[in-house]
């Protein structure tokens, strides 16, 4: 592993602890990030955390601020709901034409996809669900076959992302998020479009309900 290839890795996981606070709520909107509390706090460079915050700044997590260092950004929990609301109902039409225009070879890769998130699910294995969370969706948004919409999708993930990620934090969330896949799959493979997009519908409400939840909890822990 080359020194980049290190200092990128380190930035990674930097990138993704701050993400995990900063979405459940433990960092504040409004809060200083400076490097070199960062740097000493995390045992690494100053390069790799100013990467880690340009890569939150990409998602709308933070602000870097010239001669200022960087800022969490507000994001209240409303605003969180309406994009839940708007990616639910992105996700319904990408189901809908994925249920008729899924290729045999992207069904499979679904389901061994599915199966993964089984075991994960089971083991309880936060990190390697929400990896395949993230895989078995891409693939839906792939089989739809549209690329305006896939674009579109991921634009608006990108900007998700964290808070998709906290909501499987909540109490059992894992393995109900898992259900609700094998749930939308099977109407799926039956060619049902309009069950499987009122299916991932609810996926995609439940999944805002669980991080309300979870944030809601850990609010009141503190």
């Amino acid at each position: 592993m080359t020194e980049f290839d290190e200092a990128g890795s380190i930035g990674q996981r930097i990138k993704l602890v701050l993400m995990d606070e900063i979405s459940s709520g433990a960092i504040k909107p409004g809060t200083s990030l400076d490097e070199a509390t960062l740097s000493s706090r995390f045992g690494a460079s100053r390069t790799p955390v100013r990467e880690a915050l340009r890569q939150l700044e990409a998602i709308g997590l933070v602000e870097i601020r010239p001669r200022r260092g960087a800022a969490v950004l507000p994001l209240t929990m409303p605003r969180l709901m309406e994009m839940f609301e708007v990616t639910a109902e992105m996700e319904c039409m990408c189901v809908r034409l994925a249920t008729h225009r899924i290729t045999g070879m992207e069904r499979a890769a679904l389901s061994e996809i599915h199966e993964a998130s089984k075991l994960a699910a089971a083991a309880d294995d936060f990190e390697q669900y929400d990896k395949l969370n993230l895989s078995f969706h891409e693939t839906l948004y792939r089989s739809a076959h549209n690329e305006f919409l896939f674009d579109e999708l991921m634009r608006l993930r990108a900007r998700l992302l964290p808070f998709r990620r906290t909501q499987l934090r909540q109490a059992k969330r894992l393995a109900a998020s898992f259900l609700e896949h094998e749930a939308i799959l099977r109407a799926m493979m039956r060619g049902d479009a309009t069950e499987a997009a009122l299916i991932m519908r609810e996926h995609m409400l439940n999944a805002a309900l669980a991080l309300a939840l979870y944030m809601q909890i850990a609010e009141g822990a503190k």
